[in-house]
């Protein structure tokens, strides 16, 4: 096992929570820094300044960091989707120790540069958000297919069955909320989950769970139609707010305790 250095205070959440992810998984594979390296193709120095904080390291080098792991890359890719908005936007700023000057180029032209140090950053940060802007639309498509195959899965009714196949614009999936309480937390009979992240895009069992306890809390999202969106984000920033949470339209960790406790605010 590692003995990692303690990352930068300066990191926002998300970026702080991926990195600790990573960490993770490199002490599971009980690869070193070389071996790492040459099982992704990203060098020894890259690995160490992604896994202490000094850098974002590009989407590239975390999805063969999953497959290294062992870990599901998709919801990887979706924990980094999020810290590098963070990053781009200057809400994660590294420690000022300087880069090795003496580090060979490698071929991750996309690797990210703490904000503000040097004018490349804000070249990555237009690329982030364009290209989030870009494959929103795609993104969401996607993980509505993926949400309507599970509920036909897990659902052997007639109904969920057509869900599955027709388009959601003719047929929204509406589900039922079925509140109980067990062992001080709430449940709605979607998902018991705790600890996945949720934001603009998901869609599915959970993000249904979520909507159904935020219904609960007396800050309505809309429809519980498992699709989070505009209306799904600002109930949850209502929400977090009235908590005394990070407002960040995010449903982590604390958020999740919040909904799930048996008095919320």
């Amino acid at each position: 096992m590692s003995r990692w250095k303690e990352l930068p205070a300066e990191l926002h959440p998300h970026v702080h929570q991926l990195i600790v992810r990573l960490r993770r998984l490199k002490d599971h594979s009980d690869l070193s820094t070389r071996q790492l390296a040459a099982r992704t193709g990203y060098s020894a120095k890259s690995w160490q300044r992604y896994l202490n904080g000094r850098s974002l390291p590009p989407r590239e080098a975390v999805e063969a960091m999953a497959r290294v792991g062992g870990d599901d890359p998709h919801r990887l890719l979706v924990m980094h989707e999020i810290a590098a908005q963070r990053w781009a936007e200057g809400r994660a700023v590294t420690t000022n120790t300087p880069e090795d000057s003496s580090a060979t180029p490698e071929h991750t032209p996309t690797e990210q540069q703490p904000y503000g140090r040097h004018l490349r950053a804000a070249v990555t940060a237009a690329a982030v958000v364009t290209a989030l802007s870009v494959t929103a639309a795609l993104l969401l498509a996607v993980r509505l297919t993926e949400a309507r195959a599970q509920l036909a899965h897990e659902r052997s009714d007639a109904v969920a069955t057509a869900l599955a196949t027709v388009s959601e614009s003719t047929v929204p999936v509406i589900y039922t909320c079925k509140l109980e309480q067990r062992d001080g937390r709430w449940y709605a009979g979607l998902s018991r989950t705790t600890d996945i992240l949720l934001s603009n895009t998901h869609v599915g069992l959970e993000v249904a769970e979520a909507q159904c306890l935020l219904h609960r809390a007396g800050t309505e999202p809309g429809d519980i139609d498992g699709v989070f969106g505009p209306k799904t984000r600002r109930a949850v920033e209502r929400m977090q707010k009235q908590n005394g949470l990070i407002v960040n339209g995010v449903i982590d960790p604390p958020t999740w305790q919040a909904l799930r406790s048996a008095d919320p605010k």
